[in-house]
């Protein structure tokens, strides 16, 4: 049985049930406050409201990662030398992620409803739609993937390349809305409009803000005295936002580790997503065949004919190979992976040693003069940073990281430009590393097997792209690790 293809229909499932079993596990009348005494959601009490029981559910696409801990950074040597990557011991809470990397028709999705909301928003399109020039090379044949490796139906289930780290994050966002726009739909508090355009869109942020202006279903959410509203976020009805993993998130993942203990006690540390540290198959019937896309050596793309060894010339279907322990494909190989942090070659000595990342900017809703919400000409609210809030630099580049003695570093009010040689002049040397630098990792088809181990690390400005260069969704769990 193909349990990938069911996967939607299980979703669908659990969807309908929860539909039908009410408000995931909503307190009735006669549950009453372990404090007070007091009954919740009775209207003699005032209807204080209490839902019990609550338990998350996998997104679509995704797949639970238990967390802990583990030891994070390099696992051999430091070929790069750029001694940016030794190993520290950290811990990660569990989440989930997407069991593939995004493909192609997952992306083409993103493309179509974009041009059909936003019907001749030529810079909207312009602005997510992928890189197709990133196949072309000065001294190879290229040209078809330029025309059919995004567009063509022969690669539909090929992960999605040429896409910047900001077109991966404004996938992230559409996935999120269109996520939770189908749960409502699912529940039946809304029901699908494929009208909505311009400011009236459905976004999970204009939604629970009162803004949108959609169709209503015939079961909104039933308060306990009968009257009916739109639901909240403290209902637990949608769910959070789907983005693109943390560094840590990502390496803890790739290496899944939860087979090799015995207890707490790891039985054997991990160089790739598989054990061991051989790259090809030891089974009898695939014995010899590689684990993972890469590149065996000059100019061996994939092997010979009529014993193609990993049968990929350039990237392979998203579920090709054996996935990893947590049922993840391709966290070796194949294509590299965008993770959300920015790159710094330090992070490690000053990241906390709970839920790793660099890249924090907070950010508030923007309101007019008289405290209304206001939304950009496609109706989404907009965010300010909040002043001293970006901390993409915090400890690199800021007084605080100062190595000279004196007030000469604080006076200046260096940044990173100060800690980092920044020079646009033609000929001159410049360091590639600024606050939109971004790391990837994970080795692809065009790389040899150093990068598939998932403790190496690199970076890119988080507006360029590349042709061996995807992503994929990450979840952040609420609750307990596991469930209680």
């Amino acid at each position: 049985m193909n349990f990938k293809r069911l996967k939607p229909f299980v979703f669908i499932a659990l969807a309908a049930f929860v539909s039908g079993c009410g408000l995931f596990g909503i307190g009735g009348k006669g549950d009453s406050s372990r404090t007070t005494g007091w009954e919740y959601n009775a209207e003699e009490t005032g209807n204080i409201p209490n839902i019990s029981g609550y338990e998350q559910e996998a997104g679509p696409g995704l797949v639970f990662v238990q967390g802990g801990t583990f030891t994070m950074g390099r696992v051999e040597q430091d070929v790069m030398y750029r001694n940016d990557n030794y190993p520290r011991r950290v811990t990660v809470a569990s989440f989930y992620m997407d069991e593939t990397e995004v493909s192609n028709q997952d992306y083409r999705e993103f493309t179509h409803w974009t041009g059909r909301v936003y019907p001749g928003d030529v810079e909207r399109m312009k602005a997510i739609t992928p890189d197709s020039s990133v196949w072309r090379r000065d001294l190879a044949y290229n040209e078809p993937y330029v025309n059919n490796y995004f567009r063509h139906p022969a690669y539909s289930e090929y992960p999605v390349v040429g896409v910047s780290w900001e077109q991966a994050e404004a996938y992230c966002a559409w996935r999120t809305d269109r996520v939770n726009e189908q749960i409502l739909v699912d529940r039946e508090i809304i029901t699908h409009d494929n009208t909505q355009t311009g400011e009236n869109v459905y976004t999970t942020d204009t939604y629970l803000a009162g803004l949108y202006q959609g169709t209503e279903g015939d079961k909104p959410v039933e308060n306990p005295d009968g009257t009916t509203r739109r639901p909240k976020w403290e209902d637990g009805i949608m769910l959070p936002n789907y983005r693109l993993p943390t560094e840590a998130e990502w390496e803890y993942a790739a290496y899944g580790l939860i087979g090799n203990t015995d207890g707490e006690l790891l039985t054997d540390r991990k160089l790739y997503p598989w054990n061991g540290s051989y790259l090809r198959q030891d089974k009898k019937k695939e014995k010899g065949r590689l684990k993972a896309n890469f590149v065996r050596g000059r100019g061996d793309m994939m092997g010979m004919a009529g014993a193609l060894n990993d049968n990929a010339d350039i990237a392979a279907p998203v579920f090709s190979y054996e996935p990893n322990d947590y049922n993840l494909y391709c966290m070796s190989g194949n294509v590299n992976e965008w993770v959300a942090d920015v790159y710094r070659p330090m992070s490690l000595n000053d990241v906390e040693e709970f839920n790793p990342f660099r890249g924090n900017v907070i950010t508030e809703y923007r309101r007019d003069p008289n405290g209304q919400l206001m939304r950009d000409q496609y109706g989404e609210l907009i965010r300010d940073t909040i002043a001293g809030m970006d901390y993409r630099n915090v400890l690199d580049g800021d007084p605080t990281s100062q190595i000279v003695e004196g007030d000469t570093w604080i006076g200046n009010d260096k940044q990173t430009e100060g800690m980092y040689i920044q020079d646009d002049r033609p000929g001159a040397f410049s360091s590639l590393i600024d606050d939109e630098v971004r790391v990837y990792k994970g080795g692809s088809w065009l790389d040899r097997p150093y990068w598939l181990v998932p403790g190496t690390r690199r970076y890119l400005e988080q507006t360029k792209a590349q042709n061996d260069l995807g992503f994929r969704c990450a979840m952040t769990r609420v609750g307990s690790p596991e469930g209680f």
